[in-house]
C-alpha cells in the first residue's frame, strides 16, 4: 500500500526558512521509497527575512506559504487545510524557520512555545498513533508538544563538529529524553512513534546529511 506522508516547510532558506537540502532529501527518499507527499505551511508573515548571503536581517516581508511554495515548485497546501486522517506519517524537516515561524525558540529559547496550528498537528498525529519524523532542530517542536518524548539532535557536547551541542542539554532541562547520536544515525521514540535525526544540526558534509535522512525516512515509513 502507497504511504501518503505530510511534510510542513516554515518557508525557505536556512536562515528564515525551511534547510532546503533537508527538505530536498526527505523529498528524495520517499520518493524513492514509493511514497506519496503533500507539502504544507502557515499562511502567515516569517518573523523576519533574512539576507543569505550576509546573514543579516532586512526590512523585508514575506510570507511563510508562499516562500515554501518556492521548494513544493508551487505544489503547497495551507497548514489549516492539513486532514490528519488522510496521511499516514507527518515530516518537519529542519532550518532556522523550525525555531522563528514554527515556533519563537529562536528569540524565547527556553521559554519557548510552538506556533498553535503546528502543535495542534503534532498532537493530532500522535493522539491517533500516527508517526512522526523531525530533523535538525526540528525535534524542539515535538519536546513541547510531546512531553517527556525521546529526541536526538545529534550531541550533547559542543565542538567544531557540533556548534550547537547546547540544544540537547536544553531539552533534557525540558523533561525530554535525549539520545547522543552521529550524523548518520537516527533515535526513534518507540512509544510516541517519533523519529529524529541530527541532519545540519552537525558540521558535516552535505552527503552525510542526506544519508541521515534518507534512515530517518526508512525507519518513519516502517512504522506508518
Amino acid at each position: 500500500m502507497v504511504k501518503c506522508i505530510a511534510i510542513v516547510l516554515s518557508g525557505c532558506g536556512v536562515y528564515d526558512g525551511t534547510e532546503i537540502h533537508e527538505a530536498s532529501a526527505v523529498l528524495v527518499h520517499l520518493s524513492r521509497a514509493g511514497a506519496k507527499v503533500q507539502m504544507f505551511a502557515p499562511d502567515m508573515d516569517q518573523m523576519h527575512v533574512v539576507n543569505h548571503c550576509e546573514g543579516k536581517p532586512t526590512a523585508e516581508k514575506r510570507n511563510v506559504l508562499q516562500e515554501s511554495a518556492r521548494i513544493a515548485r508551487g505544489d503547497v497546501s495551507d497548514l489549516t487545510k492539513l486532514d490528519i486522517t488522510a496521511f499516514d506519517a507527518l515530516v518537519i524537516p529542519g532550518g532556522f524557520g523550525v525555531a522563528k515561524n514554527l515556533s519563537d525558540w529562536a528569540v524565547k529559547g527556553k521559554e519557548y512555545t510552538v506556533q498553535p496550528q503546528v502543535e495542534k498537528l503534532i498532537k493530532g498525529f500522535h493522539g491517533v498513533g500516527k508517526p512522526l519524523a523531525m530533523c535538525c532542530i526540528s525535534p524542539v517542536l515535538a519536546a513541547r508538544a510531546l512531553p517527556g518524548c525521546e529526541i536526538t539532535v545529534g550531541q550533547d557536547s559542543e565542538c567544531e563538529r557540533w556548534p550547537y551541542a547546547q540544544t540537547a542539554t536544553t531539552m533534557t532541562e525540558l523533561g525530554c529524553k535525549h539520545v547522543n547520536k552521529n550524523v548518520g544515525e537516527v533515535h526513534v521514540d518507540v512509544k510516541n512513534k517519533l523519529v529524529t535525526t541530527s541532519a545540519f544540526m552537525c558540521n558535516a558534509p552535505i552527503h552525510e546529511v542526506f544519508d541521515g535522512v534518507g534512515v530517518m525516512v526508512t525507519e518513519l515509513l516502517k512504522l506508518a
